[in-house]
């Protein structure tokens, strides 16, 4: 886990809710031997542990047998996970699997009683992003810099990330490799505030339009809360959204003809950039983690 500099947390409240928006930038090893113990009594000559063969590289490609799996997942024993496959509870890439000793990939869909299994330990990863990262889990090098490199080391997992920031937006996201989870949170959205610095001062009339949802062609877009950034000027707000995209808050002020200088992330559902410099990630803590079974 990586946790350094200490910073300030952003306070904000919604427009329309007598609130305001406050600004937040800133291997020896040694012989055994034979002899006396202290009481008198010899101690036995330690044998001799020969080491377990490295696992051949084959064993990876080829995968790991189907009811080891199962067992990783944490639904069962392997024992146990015999018995499953037997009477036909699992299936792999659609298809029921019978056969003992039938290998898997960790890309594989596997499914329990219709419930897809992870191998992996669960991780979830919050990230301060900078500018000039893409995200995306393309490898492809046109992307160049993206978010991924900044986390390769956060996990042994395939975390993924769960919403959107463009390659120039900075702030906070959020990874993990928990299907479930991800599922809620694609479904029913997450809260993020926004610090938005625009090309010119938001007029009170775009600012309260925006608030009551703003038309824009043929659909509506609804955004929690809105309002200007204290102590500094009109051209700086603090905007609340559910949606997961990035693009909603550029199409916004793009229809009401303002250009964003600069987009921020400050806080993500109840997490925020406490401690966590630009460009660093963080371990969820288990009470954060539990915090998203209220979402």
């Amino acid at each position: 886990m990586s946790r350094n500099d200490n910073r300030p947390k952003g306070a904000n409240k919604g427009h329309g809710k007598n609130a305001k928006f406050k600004s937040n930038d800133r291997n020896a090893t040694s012989k055994p031997r034979d002899g006396k113990s202290r009481a008198g009594e010899l101690k036995p000559t330690p044998k001799t542990v020969t080491p377990k063969p490295a696992k051949k590289k084959h064993d990876v490609v080829d995968g790991i047998r189907l009811n080891k799996y199962i067992s990783n997942s944490g639904i069962c024993s392997r024992r146990e996970a015999d018995t499953y496959i037997a009477t036909g509870l699992v299936s792999v890439n659609g298809k029921i699997i019978n056969e003992m000793g039938y290998k898997v990939k960790l890309e594989d869909d596997v499914r329990f009683d219709g419930r897809r299994l992870n191998p992996e330990p669960m991780s979830y990863v919050l990230l301060n992003k900078p500018k000039g990262f893409a995200t995306t889990t393309s490898t492809n090098d046109t992307k160049g810099n993206t978010v991924m490199d900044l986390v390769a080391n956060a996990s042994s997992g395939r975390i993924t990330p769960i919403g959107r920031l463009g390659r120039n937006a900075t702030g906070l996201l959020f990874f993990t490799n928990d299907d479930k989870l991800k599922e809620k949170l694609s479904k029913k959205g997450m809260e993020r505030l926004f610090h938005v610095e625009l090309d010119k001062n938001l007029k009170a009339a775009d600012l309260k339009e925006i608030s009551e949802g703003i038309q824009i062609g043929p659909k509506k877009i609804q955004i929690e809360e809105i309002s200007y950034v204290d102590n500094k000027p009109k051209k700086e707000v603090g905007l609340k959204i559910k949606h997961m995209g990035n693009s909603v808050i550029r199409e916004i002020f793009d229809h009401l003809g303002y250009n964003i200088l600069r987009l921020d992330c400050v806080t993500l559902a109840h997490l925020t950039k406490k401690d966590l410099p630009r460009g660093r990630w963080k371990t969820l803590t288990k009470e954060e983690l539990e915090l998203f079974s209220m979402l």
